[in-house]
């Protein structure tokens, strides 16, 4: 691993690709224990919608981004990017992820569910053959027609173990490192809320539990995603739902998991909630005199120094604690800085 380096922590600006939706561009870095945020934007795409960072695992001078067109990668902390070889046509990166023991493997997942997979560090990426099809969600009248990636995760103790978040779809999951793909959202379609999934997570602390964050809130599976129940979070909205937008690990606590929250994905609160046993029970985080304005959107965590943490809403709000949450401070991005879409920190 690098010695003697800089910290920094990432954001990037984007927006929905859904028409008439408000999209900003950017990326920006701030070293660890300053206040001061800097565009990194050198060899992107004009104007970048970031909607994915991924730090290297053991090189955290080298970082992937995903933009409208495509994943670029940077050796340098993000002063100088440059385009990776997908034949993707150009679409809309939307997650990208390290496998958990190979971090020469790497995953990136697109608009329309599309899914591609690199064995040799980004150099080279061939399409995974996701066939999974959502009828229940296509054909419904007025249902969102898009097909988002929105985050890849993987079991960290078999990488071959493999679940993806799909906005609007529900949950796929893959045995076999990503050759075949099942839907693991099963059941009667109603309306979009409930596969309207925003984010998956593998829990470490016991074997078999997966959680997945959607539009109506968070929910809880023992079995690898084949049954799912409501971790019921404190409802926020007239539906008696939570907006969940992200959901962190603590690295090196498996038992502490984050989520980042608010009423809808446009509102007048960010929320954050936090269990410390595993994703048994969750309890609203109070953020000692701040108070975010806007739909909390992002988490991010100091993999060295995991007490180091920052969270982000879709205004623009950037949140700083350097103590596992009991402690915040602002740390106000440029002006016009909103839609945070991504955040990262190494």
């Amino acid at each position: 691993m690098t010695t003697n380096h800089t910290s920094y922590v990432y954001v990037g600006l984007a927006g929905e690709t859904t028409p008439g939706r408000i999209v900003k561009s950017g990326l920006y870095r701030m070293a660890v224990g300053d206040t001061h945020w800097e565009p990194i934007t050198q060899g992107l795409p004009e104007a970048p919608a970031i909607r994915a960072i991924a730090t290297h695992p053991t090189h955290p001078e080298i970082l992937y981004v995903g933009t409208q067109h495509g994943p670029y990668r940077s050796a340098d902390q993000g002063k100088h990017w440059d385009k990776l070889n997908v034949p993707d046509h150009g679409l809309p990166v939307w997650s990208l992820l390290f496998d958990p023991r190979d971090p020469t493997i790497m995953y990136a997942g697109y608009e329309n569910c599309e899914i591609f997979r690199s064995e040799d560090s980004g150099a080279h990426w061939s399409p995974l053959p996701v066939t999974v099809r959502f009828p229940e969600v296509t054909v419904a009248p007025g249902a969102n027609p898009a097909k988002r990636v929105l985050e890849l995760t993987a079991n960290p103790a078999n990488p071959q173990e493999l679940y993806g978040a799909i906005e609007v779809g529900g949950v796929i999951r893959s045995l076999d490192g990503g050759e075949h793909w099942d839907n693991m959202s099963h059941g009667h379609y109603l309306n979009d809320d409930t596969v309207d999934m925003h984010g998956v997570l593998v829990g470490r602390w016991r074997p078999g539990t997966v959680f997945a964050i959607a539009r109506a809130g968070l929910f809880r599976s023992t079995d690898q995603g084949e049954h799912w129940s409501s971790a019921r979070l404190e409802p926020l909205n007239p539906k008696g739902q939570t907006y969940c937008r992200d959901i962190r690990e603590v690295p090196g606590d498996p038992k502490t998991i984050w989520v980042a929250a608010g009423p809808n994905f446009q509102s007048d609160a960010g929320v954050l909630y936090r269990s410390t046993d595993g994703g048994l029970n969750w309890a609203r985080v109070e953020m000692a005199g701040m108070e975010p304005k806007t739909t909390m959107f992002a988490l991010a965590f100091d993999e060295r120094q995991p007490k180091r943490m920052y969270c982000a809403t879709n205004g623009g709000e950037v949140f700083a604690s350097e103590d596992g949450g009991e402690s915040w401070a602002e740390r106000h991005l440029p002006e016009g800085a909103t839609q945070v879409y991504a955040m990262a920190c190494a």
